[in-house]
């Protein structure tokens, strides 16, 4: 299978690579809205935005980013109506399938972050088809917020440290930083540098809530099917021109 192309972001983008997010996340927002200014059922805008991700997936392998975190399907997303989150499990499904080449000739790495139970056995069958075709590949790790809550997977790590402790594997002085990073979904990842949402919200709707503590912050006006690759890019060379000072003065001070 070819390799797919890899790009320079300092020559296409004029970012040098110590000014580059080495890990994006993005809040994928605006799929109904687009859909209803169209007089389309919301159906077609998730359709849309599905073709959008292909776009977004490969332009960030192409640049070199070490991780991309999609926000698909939150665990509130199931309140939506039955027959919209049934076209949606469907959708999944059909990308996983249809995408699988697309990720291997670009050398990415699929993982899932959120709760497996609840997701139908169609999903779940070909998110681990995908990720287990692609665990070898050593290229940008595309990282799935599906069935995700950020307040779900922090529960879910108090649990697993709260257990350890009960049965004296450990002990609160042990409990640290590294420690509780090390037990949540996102476990082997870096925290997101860039937080990127679409649609001109201003929230973070419950993502990451622990990862993203110091990450930038980029709000793209376009709803996410009209987020193209020019609004990616945008959104990297937005970051790159700010100062990340961790707390600190930082230089311009």
């Amino acid at each position: 299978m070819p390799t797919a192309p890899r790009l320079d972001p300092q020559t296409e983008l004029g970012i040098p690579p110590e000014r580059m997010p080495r890990h994006v996340a993005i809040i994928m927002d605006g799929n109904g809205r687009w859909a209803r200014r169209r007089g389309l059922p919301r159906v077609a805008g998730h359709e849309a935005g599905a073709a959008v991700v292909r776009e977004i997936v490969t332009r960030a392998a192409q640049l070199g980013l070490e991780a991309l975190t999609l926000y698909s399907f939150s665990t509130e997303n199931w309140n939506r109506p039955l027959d919209e989150i049934a076209h949606l499990m469907d959708l999944y499904v059909r990308y996983l399938v249809k995408e699988r080449d697309t990720i291997m000739s670009n050398n990415i790495r699929m993982i899932q972050i959120g709760r497996r139970e609840g997701l139908p056995a169609e999903v779940l069958n070909e998110l681990d088809q995908t990720a287990g075709q692609s665990a070898k590949n050593t290229g940008m790790t595309l990282c799935l917020a599906l069935n995700y809550s950020s307040r779900v997977e922090i529960v879910d790590t108090v649990r697993s440290i709260a257990a350890d402790a009960a049965a004296g594997r450990l002990t609160p002085e042990q409990i640290d930083d590294k420690l509780i990073s090390d037990r949540l979904y996102t476990r082997g990842l870096r925290d997101p540098d860039l937080l990127i949402r679409t649609a001109g919200e201003m929230r973070v709707s419950n993502f990451l809530l622990w990862q993203i503590s110091y990450s930038e912050l980029h709000v793209a006006e376009a709803c996410w099917p009209d987020f193209h690759a020019a609004e990616f890019d945008a959104g990297l060379v937005a970051y790159s021109q700010r100062e990340r000072r961790f707390g600190g003065l930082g230089e311009k001070l």
